[in-house]
């Protein structure tokens, strides 16, 4: 078989499913309370996997172990500060996404930056000034770590984008 690689947008929410004795299961929203029908499934259970309740936007609907739902998919929010009500990207999201900063000095006069990302993909970014005296390693990082935010804001909307419209229009 081929591999392919894809990017959607889901809604999720976690839940536990419970593997019943008798071979069967049950799938309890976190967000619902238990109806008195099915409050003793937890002592007809074998077993309970934490996870996530996801549909998909045409309406299908899955369970999710945590740790593969947790590291494929990404919370996005609406973002307060502009005009619409579709999901899209904060300056939360993009600080969050950069999981470790590296600054070093090179030479008398270059900063240079490694960020890493959640992903384990890396943004190495420069800065220079013209005279030694003049070389502030605190400004140089900053100057960087903006040059690099700002990428990490164009990678982020190109995943979104991808989710909303999928990789043909």
């Amino acid at each position: 078989m081929k591999q392919y690689i894809g990017t959607k947008i889901v809604e999720a929410e976690p839940a536990t499913l419970y593997e019943l004795k008798d071979g069967g299961h049950y799938l309890k929203k976190h967000s619902e309370e238990w109806a008195e029908e099915s409050a003793n499934i937890p002592e007809l259970s074998s077993s309970a996997r934490e996870g996530y309740a996801v549909r998909y936007t045409d309406g299908y609907e899955s369970w999710s172990p945590k740790d593969v739902f947790e590291r494929a998919y990404l919370p996005i929010s609406i973002n307060e500060d502009l005009k619409t009500d579709q999901p899209s990207i904060s300056q939360q999201m993009v600080d969050d996404f950069i999981s470790e900063v590296e600054v070093q000095t090179m030479g008398q006069k270059t900063t240079v930056v490694r960020a890493v990302l959640l992903n384990g993909f890396e943004i190495v970014e420069s800065s220079s000034c013209v005279s030694p005296e003049n070389y502030d390693e605190k400004l140089g990082a900053n100057l960087c770590l903006g040059k690099i935010k700002d990428k990490v804001w164009m990678l982020l909307g190109f995943l979104l984008q991808t989710g909303v419209q999928g990789v043909k229009p």
